[in-house]
């Protein structure tokens, strides 16, 4: 079952203090699958991708990547980074870069890729999520939809075998938000594997292999996307769920 996995996440468990946000969590990501975490604000969907990103350091457990544990002292952190594409609420960009230096500057730092190559890459993702004409562009020029954009073709940039998305959709204007849930449709297509953070329920339904539903730090319930929107079992996933059926 193993080599089937991209992640294997074994009792892992994230405090702040004395506030236990992740409290042993187990849980198993297959290559090229999609996975959703749903739950209410504070059940610690963010704080668990930020774990497997290494942007929080957990308290306890393992994180498997290709049969080694990411937390073990010798681990090769920056590779393991550059491998695990992040997409984040407020885009994360570097507002005094250009588009096209935003999607090249990793590949040639990280990478060691040759600026030429780099573009040619960059300007490929950003042609394909729809920011060809604004390469040139700063950030600040741009509406939150369009960073998103360039974010997505950013970390895509770094041919990743992995990526997250934590609620990409949350910080954007309402029209904006089908533009970016059609492009992540679409990377679903792609055998991409990915683990998503949304409350975009319809789009969690559609797209999802499996559903990950986190309630006050543990997983409550997890299930085909057939299972946990069709016939939830666990009486915190049918009240959560009952707020969004009668939208999607």
């Amino acid at each position: 079952m193993t080599d089937k996995n991209i992640l294997t996440i074994k009792h892992l468990k994230k405090s702040f203090g004395q506030h236990e946000v992740l409290k042993d969590i187990d849980l198993e990501v297959q290559n090229g699958e999609v996975l959703t975490i749903i739950g209410a604000s504070g059940s610690g969907k963010s704080t668990l991708l930020r774990c497997l990103n290494l942007l929080e350091e957990p308290t306890n457990g393992q994180i498997i990547y290709e049969g080694k544990n990411i937390l073990d002292d010798d681990f090769d952190r920056i590779q393991y980074r550059a491998k695990v594409g992040m997409v984040f609420q407020q885009f994360n960009l570097f507002n005094n870069l250009n588009v096209l230096d935003n999607c090249t500057v990793a590949q040639i730092s990280v990478l060691k890729k040759d600026k030429e190559s780099a573009e040619k890459i960059a300007l490929k993702q950003l042609e394909r999520v729809g920011m060809g004409p604004y390469v040139k562009a700063k950030p600040a020029q741009l509406s939150g939809g369009q960073k998103q954009r360039v974010a997505i073709a950013r970390s895509l940039s770094m041919s990743p075998n992995l990526m997250l998305f934590d609620e990409p959709t949350s910080a954007l204007d309402p029209e904006m938000v089908d533009g970016i849930l059609d492009i992540m449709k679409d990377l679903a297509h792609t055998g991409l594997t990915m683990i998503l953070v949304t409350h975009e329920m319809g789009f969690a339904r559609d797209v999802s292999d499996h559903v990950v539903f986190m309630d006050n730090g543990v997983i409550a319930e997890k299930g085909t996307a057939e299972q946990i929107f069709g016939q939830p079992e666990n009486p915190r996933t049918q009240e959560f769920l009952k707020r969004y059926l009668n939208r999607i």
